[in-house]
């Protein structure tokens, strides 16, 4: 393994992709970069990363209720031109956004929405329960940046684990979409009501 962080930075100078995406590539393909590039571009990360730089000022405003009114969503996606705000495949992807919203109340679209207060708040309660474990202080900040990690993955829709298949991130969902439909696309907010809570 001596060197791939070399052959990761390699790939993402090629491809544009995330370092994460890049380490499975290598990992799937025996650290050849040219077949992990090849892999990449099959899997649309890398053309995906190369339009996320464009500007979004198209897209839906989309509602969605459940369970006979008790849990409604509001939720803005953001994309390029009109033309594939009115696309079917981007609204299904918005009303699968919507879905997701409602069934796993997410409260943060990506981790730098996250306000440091609460981070540090989570941290502190965090550091408190590895002590509490009867853990060495030296372990506490591994502890602390596990648990943190679980939170964003939990509370940040990005972060989350696609409703209708947990193989797959929200973050990849829209990587794939973006390959997919040929626009940069932006999770720009969401709202979601219950009825009866605060």
């Amino acid at each position: 393994m001596a060197g791939s962080s070399q052959l990761v930075k390699e790939l993402r100078e090629k491809t544009g992709a995330g370092i994460l995406d890049c380490q499975k590539a290598l990992t799937e393909n025996g650290n050849d970069v040219e077949k992990a590039v090849d892999y990449l571009r099959q899997k649309g990360l890398a053309a995906a990363a190369k339009k996320a730089g464009r500007e979004t000022n198209q897209g839906l405003i989309h509602s969605y209720i459940h369970m006979g009114g008790k849990i409604g969503v509001l939720i803005e996606v953001n994309c390029e031109t009109d033309f594939v705000a009115r696309n079917e495949e981007f609204k299904s992807f918005v009303n699968d956004l919507a879905l997701q919203v409602a069934a796993a109340k997410p409260t943060f679209v990506k981790r730098e929405d996250v306000p440091s207060d609460v981070a540090e708040k989570e941290k502190t309660i965090y550091e408190g329960q590895a002590k509490e474990m009867g853990k060495p202080p030296a372990a506490w900040p591994k502890i602390v940046e596990g648990k943190l990690e679980k939170f964003y993955q939990e509370n940040c829709l990005l972060e989350q684990s696609f409703i209708k298949d947990p193989a797959v991130t929200i973050k990849d969902l829209l990587a794939q979409k973006v390959a997919k439909i040929g626009e940069n696309m932006n999770i720009r907010r969401f709202t979601r009501y219950q009825l009866g809570e605060a």
